[in-house]
């Protein structure tokens, strides 16, 4: 007789959870088999969410660049009428001495500042030319044209653009070979007027917004009330007023609360000043450091789209045990020279501390490289 080794036992109430757990098992293991995909990673992921955004970028960053130009005439204009309007009367008023050498720095500062700006929105980046040339080194998939060195495609101008190093919203216009030092001291003239402005406007500040914060305290001297008064007979009885007590018997009140300047209770110059503030010091904070990441790609001779191809290649070349050696990088001195085009006799104090319309080295097309045979002594320093 054939015995079964245990006892069946049939619960009713755990079928729902038995079928439950395995019917999600089953749900789950399908979704991921056909939802697998090897090359899966956080970086793909981010790329595939961020995806609109760049659509938009792409599709609508040029119709914004207008009112991006627009903002950046409106804050400038606004922040030097502001330093004329308050700053230049206080130190005429105040520090004398210290107006024409203030005046004399400022004005450089802007002139240099509107000098760099309408030359970086103005000037092309560089394009290369749509026939075959023998410096093309591959052919763009989006604008089907030959791409010569360190090129890139714009997606915003949808164009090619020459030593492409992005393209600038506030300028309306990319940054590349014809434009990158107008950029680069744009910025740093903006930031370097930004400090001036906080340097020369800190007692300013202190005038306008510290001082002027009292002034919703008014001083009342002597204090006013109800006047006592009193007959002849000396009692306050209904009668003849004889005196009102009121003022000279009494000590005037004495206090040593700060009694601000009528010119500091000037809410408009108050309100004037607190903008002028939040401007320079988001500009500081911003551009300020946007200038210091552009003066490290300079001294290591690249843009920004080559830093990122740069720390790539190094991360392949360093798998294999190899160093990767930016072909363009020169040092920091050559790689500055270069950049600020300071050869064949220009100077910084003439072409660097003033405006200078002078045109970077070279056609855009090749570049000189650290593999090079030539010294490239007649072209470069």
């Amino acid at each position: 007789m054939l015995r079964l080794p245990g006892k069946l036992r049939w619960r009713v109430w755990d079928a729902p959870r038995t079928i439950s757990s395995s019917f999600w098992e089953n749900l789950k293991l399908c979704f991921n088999s056909l939802t697998y995909n090897h090359h899966m990673n956080s970086s793909y992921a981010s790329d595939v969410c961020m995806e609109p955004i760049f659509w938009f970028v792409d599709n609508y960053t040029h119709l914004l660049g207008p009112f991006f130009v627009v903002g950046v005439f409106f804050l400038t204009s606004s922040v030097v009428f502001i330093a004329y309007w308050i700053g230049l009367p206080y130190y005429q008023e105040n520090h004398p001495n210290l107006v024409v050498i203030l005046v004399i720095i400022g004005n450089w500062l802007l002139l240099n500042v509107i000098f760099h700006y309408y030359k970086a929105v103005t000037t092309p980046p560089g394009y290369p030319p749509e026939e075959l040339i023998p410096e093309t080194v591959s052919i763009c998939k989006k604008c089907i044209i030959p791409k010569p060195p360190r090129t890139h495609h714009c997606s915003v101008c949808n164009k090619c653009i020459l030593k492409m190093d992005h393209h600038c919203p506030w300028l309306n216009n990319c940054v590349g070979y014809g434009n990158h030092r107008f950029f680069f001291l744009y910025m740093a003239y903006t930031t370097l007027g930004c400090i001036f402005l906080v340097f020369c406007g800190i007692e300013i500040a202190y005038f306008y917004v510290w001082l002027g914060v009292g002034d919703s305290w008014t001083e009342t001297e002597p204090l006013v009330g109800h006047p006592v008064t009193y007959n002849d007979t000396g009692h306050m009885v209904p009668g003849p007023i004889l005196e009102q007590y009121d003022d000279v018997s009494i000590k005037r009140v004495e206090h040593d609360l700060p009694v601000p300047p009528e010119e500091a209770l000037n809410s408009t110059k108050r309100k004037a000043v607190i903008f002028v503030a939040f401007i320079v010091t988001s500009v500081i904070l911003a551009l300020g450091s946007l200038t210091i990441w552009h003066s490290r790609l300079i001294t290591r001779g690249e843009t920004s789209i080559e830093s990122y191809v740069n720390q790539s290649e190094a991360k392949k070349f360093l798998q294999f045990n190899m160093e990767y050696v930016n072909p363009y990088n020169f040092g920091r001195r050559k790689n500055w020279i270069l950049f600020l085009g300071l050869v064949r006799g220009r100077t910084f104090f003439r072409h660097i501390l003033f405006p200078s319309n002078h045109k970077p080295e070279g056609n855009g097309l090749t570049f000189p490289t650290v593999h090079d045979n030539k010294t490239h002594k007649n072209e470069w320093p």
